[in-house]
């Protein structure tokens, strides 16, 4: 049990890198494919004099959406 859990917190932590490591290199490029992020529909901004506020709702119900469809995918390759 114990042996599987440390085997998939390396993976988890392997993607976790790789997936840096790409963001890192594709926001230092000319070309900006993240544009998009933190601007969906239901991202809320309030900017006043001296005020500004910013939930990302939109963007936090994206990433739960992705994130719970690799989660589910992980387990299904792991039984």
């Amino acid at each position: 049990m114990t042996e599987t859990l440390a085997k998939s917190l390396i993976l988890l932590g392997v993607i976790l890198a790789l997936v840096g490591v790409v963001l890192y290199f594709v926001s230092r490029s000319d070309a900006n494919f993240f544009q998009w992020f933190g601007n969906l529909p239901l991202d809320f901004k309030v900017e006043r004099e001296n005020f500004k506020f910013y939930f990302p709702l939109g963007t936090s119900i994206a990433l739960s959406i992705v994130l719970s469809l690799l989660f589910y995918f992980f387990r299904k390759l792991s039984e």
